[in-house]
């Protein structure tokens, strides 16, 4: 598509519109995601085990990776997961101070 070409507003407008219903299903599924997790800081709390497991992160990253088939480039997936699973594990220290 040029720069010139002409601008279709009802278009433009009816993707953003999709745009916005993914965004409210990944912010739903992320949530879920959270609360899965709590329950897995849970376990490990009362099994005594730290919150950081870099064998489980290695996994999770290689199976995003293996899931992508793209457009997205495979180092912004995998920087994107890097920070929800950094934003787990402060959810499993939050949780562990609570208790």
């Amino acid at each position: 598509m040029s720069d010139d070409a002409p601008l279709d507003a009802a278009e433009l407008q009816r993707l953003r519109q999709r745009i916005d219903a993914v965004d409210r299903r990944i912010v739903k599924l992320l949530n879920e995601r959270a609360e899965l997790t709590r329950g897995v800081g849970l376990q490990k709390l009362r099994a005594k085990r730290p919150v950081r497991d870099a064998e489980r992160e290695r996994e999770v990253l290689l199976r995003v990776s293996m899931a992508n088939a793209g457009p997205t480039a495979q180092a912004d997936l995998l920087a994107i997961y890097r920070r929800i699973i950094a934003a787990a594990r402060a959810l499993e220290r939050r949780e562990r101070r609570r208790r």
